[in-house]
């Protein structure tokens, strides 16, 4: 299943940029291959606003959006999830505006395999103020936002609804320009299926990720993103019927075509599928040695 992926994008770093009636952005200037042309910071509201993943502590970063809210008042700052490239300006910009963070919490477990898998990294100085779950619904100042726990890439990711534009900030759920990293032992691939299937059933009229453009066929999208997962996983069942055992080995198969410095991430991945379908039955871990994780070898169950 092909993705209807969204890779054209005009913007201008550090400048505020009106999407919508309630929404500008602000992005960051730290591209790369797991934030694409950088962090996308949303400001809901007009005087009295909402700041979403505020982002990176760079100083010309903190100075283009403190700049876009001159003469602003922030109620309220929000965090997807605990990600670097996400959470560390939030503490810093909720002081400023004397208002609070609010953010699901911390994750439950490390991701296995540390810097190697090549993540935005992990901000583990993040503590929200204010602990939110799903279904947490926040008024402000002509604006709604509703938490929506989206586990999967994080077991702490939240995404948020705009309930006045029918719109979802989806963070690092759902991108327009790529598939999300799910990282074993906090990320899992179950969650992350059954919080994509959520946000189809909410029938969004828009997405607006943490990196990259909007996604306006929303329903096409998110379909597209489960039937890629599902087919990614009957990917490496055909690699282990044909005795391919190893994630290692499976990697340079199924994604032939990605970007190389994306392969430990992309192990990450499949381990999280091999996790999945373990715990359905559809597969089992084999190994003389006892491994486990990235190391171990998996045959189809009986």
């Amino acid at each position: 299943m092909t993705i209807p992926f969204v890779r054209d994008f005009e913007f201008d770093y550090g400048v505020c940029t009106q999407l919508s009636p309630k929404i500008q952005r602000v992005i960051a200037n730290n591209p790369g291959p797991f934030t694409d042309t950088g962090t996308g910071v949303y400001i809901i509201g007009d005087k009295n606003v909402a700041v979403l993943d505020p982002g990176p502590t760079t100083d010309a970063h903190m100075d283009a959006v403190h700049k876009a809210l001159e003469g602003r008042t922030v109620t309220h700052v929000f965090v997807t999830h605990h990600h670097i490239d996400h959470s560390p300006f939030a503490a810093p910009l909720a002081k400023a505006h004397g208002c609070k963070v609010y953010g699901f919490g911390q994750q439950s477990q490390s991701p296995e395999g540390g810097d190697v898998r090549l993540e935005a990294g992990d901000d583990l100085s993040f503590t929200p103020d204010i602990e939110i779950r799903d279904g947490y619904i926040q008024k402000g100042d002509g604006w709604t936002l509703e938490a929506i726990h989206t586990p999967g890439h994080t077991s702490n990711h939240l995404c948020y609804a705009l309930l006045e534009e029918n719109t979802l900030f989806s963070g690092d759920h759902i991108m327009g320009w790529s598939t999300s990293v799910v990282s074993p032992p906090d990320g899992h691939m179950g969650d992350y299926l059954n919080s994509l299937n959520r946000v189809l059933e909410r029938d969004f009229d828009r997405i607006w990720p943490t990196h990259g453009p909007s996604i306006d066929a929303v329903q096409t999208f998110v379909q597209a993103y489960i039937d890629h997962r599902k087919t990614r996983e009957q990917q490496i069942l055909a690699c282990i019927a044909k005795g391919i055992t190893q994630i290692s080995d499976i990697l340079p198969i199924i994604y032939a075509d990605i970007d190389k410095r994306l392969y430990p991430a992309a192990a990450h991945s499949v381990l999280a599928h091999l996790i999945h379908m373990e715990e359905t039955g559809r597969v089992k871990r084999f190994s003389q040695e006892n491994e486990s994780g990235l190391k171990a070898k998996y045959v189809l169950a009986p």
